[in-house]
Parts: structure tokens; C-alpha cells; sequence
């Protein structure tokens, strides 16, 4: 038992139920065994204890899967699918088994430097804050270019002076980088629900983009943020992004708290919006569902939004985002968002939203609109709670 995997036992409680299967994206798309959960752990097993050969086979549904956890709230065993997936990933690539896309690979390397990353991107915060938004999945927006989420968090403290619980916000890389309309606007909504915001000065990337990638790098930015938001007196670390508050939960737990900013607001109560028109349906992230295991957006917060509301249909399936999956595998993943947002065609409500909490997620659901006859926007449930950050058209 030299494999890593087989000296944990992770590979062999397995006991071939086959739950897995009618929640797995790719399983429902092909119909192929080998792109399910049980197959894929079925090939790694063999292939650890030396009765597979390495085998393009194996390598190709490694590479099949989205990574959207919904194997494991229905895992009987619980198997910790996640984990070996992660760990399969970075043995992957590290043997030259799969090759992440050279625009990926430039990228975790570019979020290691946030300084930096910020500094390249201000080009297209640019672009947005005008209006235009050049590729499918950049969804509207209206970023500042120069000024940061941390300066800006200072800058309504010291105005507003609120004396309620104290947390620490993840900005993110991507959100930061690209889509800090929405970091500014949790920043509103918690100091107007009279809670206090620190911005850890020290914080990094949380990781989870070399986790999806399988590319090193992991352990150093959990250390960097561990150094960052440990030293804290705060309540909790919040994230605004299900994935990212994943990745630091993975690297807080269990010395500091780290909670969905949204399940925080609905804990600790919070001001409701006057009453809205349009429709707004609410998609449910993997990660927070499956990857976190929160039952979902609380119901008073989506309450608060003034808005009529429900829960889309299947909420709970992903999207196909994957965190780079739609990247990665565009086919893929455009089918099974296609399958997905068909539902809008036929909606109540004038506009419609498709409201989510995860910049992904959004990301993915805005390259629906080539798909959806009729025109929805997109938005973070958080802009949906603030007065001054209203989604764009």
C-alpha cells in the first residue's frame, strides 16, 4: 500500500450503491458508468493498487468531472470524494497526465500576486465600469477601476461607525481583480446591518482555482491566509463566494469560524428593502450546498430583497461553471447549463432575475444568454439587499 490514497483509505469505502449517480452531471449527460463518481473511483482504485496500467481512459474521466461535490451529501459511506479528487488532480498534472489550458496556468500563477493581478485587470474594470463587456461570461457591472475594496471598507467604517459583530471579508482574487461591484456592496450591507468589516491587509488567492486545476501551490496561499486572519479578533471570516468560503474553511477550520456571508445576515437578522417588482429565481451554488453543506439561502434573507422570489428549478444542480470546468470542458458544460436555464423561456415575472452567490456561477449563467430566448439579468443576492448597487440590465 505505497499510494497515498490507498494508505488513508480514502479509495476503499466505496461500497458501490450507486446514489451517485443520478446526481452526477456528467454521468446524466453521457450515460457512461465511467463518468460517475463510482466509475471514477473504481479506476483509481485499481489503478493505485496496481491492476490498471496508466491509461488515457483514466486520465480522460478524471479530466470528465465538474468537481460540483453532489456525490457526497448522498453518500451512505461517505466517501470523501472531494478530497481524492483533488489529490488525483495534482497527481495528474504533476505526471503530465492532464495539461491544464495555458491561460490557467498564467493565471494561478498572476493570483499568487495580487498587487499585480489587480494592476493587470484594471483594463477591464475598466471596460466594464463603461458598459462593455467583451466575452460572454462577464456578466454587467459597474467595478471602480482604482479604488479597493479595503480602502472603501475604511473609508464607511470610519463614516458609519457601526458597533455590532466584527468579520473579516475574503475578497477574493477574481472578485477583487474583476467584479468588486460586489465586494463593495457586501461592504454596505453589513456596515448598514451595523456590523463591523475588517479587510485582512495580508490575504491571498484561497486556493481553490489551483484546487480545480490541480496545479501546486495549494498549501503556501492557505498559509498566507492563515497568517492573515488568525491574528484577528473577529466573529467570523465571511466570503461572498461559495467556493472561495469552501477553499478558507479548508484552511481556518477549526481555529477561526468562516461563514457565507448571506447564512451570517440571516443569523444575525436583517433590514428588509421595500417591496420590488419582477421576478427573481435563485440558484443554489455547489459548493455552498454540497461543498459546505448549507442548506441553502436563507429564506428571511431572500425575504429582505423586497423582491418576489423562489427557488429555480433543480437549484441544487450545478450549472456546469465547475470552477474552471467551463474552460476546460466549454462543451460540457454549455450542455448542461443548457438543460438548466431552459426554464426561463417560460418564467413568470417582468424582469426576471437569476440571482446566485457565487461570481462563477454567475458568470456561467450570463453565457446563457445566447441560450434563453428572452432577456434576464443576472445578479449576486447580496446586490439584491443594497439600495445603491442595483444589477444592471
Amino acid at each position: 500500500m505505497s499510494h497515498p490514497l490507498l494508505e488513508k483509505d480514502l479509495l476503499s469505502t466505496c461500497v458501490h450503491c450507486g446514489f451517485c449517480l443520478e446526481v452526477c452531471p456528467t454521468y446524466r449527460l453521457t450515460g457512461d458508468e465511467n463518468n460517475s463518481p463510482r466509475g471514477r473511483l473504481r479506476l483509481w482504485r485499481e489503478e493505485a493498487a496496481g491492476r490498471l496500467a496508466r491509461d488515457p481512459e483514466t486520465d480522460f474521466y478524471t479530466s470528465e468531472c465538474v468537481g460540483c461535490l453532489a456525490c457526497e451529501p448522498v453518500c451512505p459511506a461517505g466517501v470523501a470524494y472531494g478530497d481524492i479528487l483533488e489529490q488525483t488532480r495534482h497527481e495528474h498534472v504533476s505526471a503530465g497526465r492532464f495539461h491544464p489550458k495555458p491561460e490557467l496556468r498564467l493565471a494561478a500563477q498572476a493570483v499568487r500576486y495580487p498587487a499585480l493581478f489587480n494592476a493587470a485587470l484594471a483594463p477591464a474594470r475598466a471596460l466594464r465600469s463603461l458598459g462593455f463587456f467583451p466575452h460572454p461570461l462577464i456578466f454587467p457591472g459597474r467595478p471602480h477601476v482604482t479604488e479597493s475594496t479595503a480602502a472603501y471598507a475604511r473609508r464607511l467604517m470610519m463614516l458609519h461607525k457601526p458597533t455590532g459583530p466584527r468579520v473579516a471579508l475574503l475578497t477574493g482574487c477574481l472578485m477583487e481583480a474583476m467584479f468588486r461591484e460586489i465586494n463593495f456592496a457586501t461592504v454596505r450591507v453589513l456596515i448598514d446591518n451595523n456590523i463591523q468589516v475588517v479587510i485582512p491587509d495580508e490575504q491571498g488567492c484561497c486556493g481553490a482555482f489551483h484546487e480545480h486545476t490541480g496545479l501546486d501551490g495549494v498549501d503556501e496561499l492557505r498559509e498566507q491566509n492563515r497568517r492573515a486572519f488568525l491574528p484577528l479578533a473577529v466573529d467570523a471570516a465571511v466570503s461572498n463566494s461559495a467556493g472561495c468560503g469552501l477553499a478558507l474553511k479548508k484552511t481556518l477550520a477549526p481555529d477561526m469560524p468562516v461563514r457565507d456571508v448571506l447564512e451570517f445576515l440571516g443569523e444575525i437578522g436583517i433590514k428588509a428593502r421595500e417591496p420590488r417588482g419582477g421576478r427573481v429565481y435563485v440558484d443554489l451554488p455547489c459548493h455552498l450546498v454540497h461543498g459546505q453543506r448549507s442548506p441553502g439561502i436563507p429564506a428571511a434573507v431572500l425575504d429582505a430583497t423586497g423582491y418576489q422570489w423562489e427557488l429555480a428549478p433543480c437549484a441544487k444542480d450545478c450549472c456546469g461553471s465547475g470552477g474552471i470546468y467551463n474552460i476546460q470542458k466549454p462543451k460540457n458544460a454549455r450542455e448542461i447549463l443548457a438543460k438548466k436555464s431552459a426554464f426561463l423561456n417560460e418564467a413568470e415575472g417582468d424582469p426576471i432575475i437569476l440571482a446566485t452567490s457565487n461570481h462563477v456561477c454567475m458568470m456561467q449563467w450570463n453565457s446563457a444568454k445566447s441560450l434563453v430566448k428572452r432577456p434576464f439579468r443576472v445578479a449576486h443576492v447580496i446586490q439584491l439587499l443594497d439600495p445603491n448597487c442595483r444589477p444592471s440590465k
